[in-house]
Formats: C-alpha cells, structure tokens, sequence
C-alpha cells in the first residue's frame, strides 16, 4: 500500500473531518431518513431521496477518509532544510507581472490552493522540487508558460 505523505496539521484537519461526519453528519442523515419514512410512499418522496443521496456520500467520504488516514505519513516540516521538498514553504514573485505569492507544498489530500496549500503533484509544485533561494522557475500553464522567481524557502 502506497504510503500518503502529509503535514500533522493536514492530519488533524482529516481526522476532525472524520470526527464530524461519523458522530454529527451520519446520526442526522439516519434521522432525517427515519422521518421522511414516516411521510408514507417512498417513491414519491423527495425528502427520502435527498437524505438516502446524501447518506451515500457521507459514507463515500467516511471510506475515503478512513483510507487517506490508515496510508498517511505524517512529515513534520519543521525538521527539514536545504532544497525545496515536501513541507517546503515558498514565497515567489511572477516575472511578468511582479505579484507575490507564498504557498507550502504538502500532500493531495489537505491540498488547498485558495489557503497557500499546494499539492505536490500540481506542475508548480513540481517545478519548485530540488530548486533553492534565488533560483528561476519556467511552468506549463492552461494559460502558457509562466516564469518566477524563488524569494525564500523556509520549514515552518
């Protein structure tokens, strides 16, 4: 089984996820199911469908959470240093148009682009490994090639 790298706080926020869905989310889905029962012909109950579509995708997420967790590797970033790698936090500035950005390269599931949380899979993430301060990337974009430049590498 292949091993999912992740910060501790990616952890946590997946474990709390977890924590909500099985001890609130199901209970009231199980609930709201019960009482659209009671409304008679299940055919025609709307209320009946919604709570069994959203019964199925709390479960979906259940599994897909229970399974991210089970394969995680928890990377404190904190102990690392040198060449941008996992945990990475990265400021960089757009040669084109001087805008300034700062993003921590972390794992697909806690991936969170409008939080600064980049997926080490995305092709910027991929760029930037290896790379170190002061060094100028090239990127493939949907929108054409982008240049930056690395301004600073920490390990928060």
């Amino acid at each position: 089984m292949e091993k999912i790298p992740i910060t501790r706080a990616g952890y946590a926020a997946l474990e709390e996820e977890l924590k909500t869905l099985r001890s609130v989310e199901r209970p009231a889905v199980i609930k709201a199911i019960a009482e659209a029962r009671e409304h008679g012909d299940l055919s025609e109950n709307a209320e009946y469908h919604a709570a069994r579509e959203r019964q199925g995708f709390i479960e979906g997420r259940i599994n897909e959470l229970e399974s991210i967790l089970s394969r995680a590797e928890i990377i404190d970033p904190s102990r690392l240093s040198g060449a941008i790698k996992f945990g990475a936090t990265v400021r960089l500035v757009d040669e084109d148009t001087e805008e300034e950005k700062t993003y921590q390269i972390v794992g697909e599931a806690e991936a969170d682009i409008e939080k600064g949380l980049l997926n080490i899979k995305s092709p910027l993430a991929r760029a930037l490994i290896g790379k170190e301060e002061g060094d100028s990337i090239e990127v493939r974009t949907p929108g054409g090639t982008k240049s930056y430049e690395i301004l600073s590498v920490e390990y928060i």
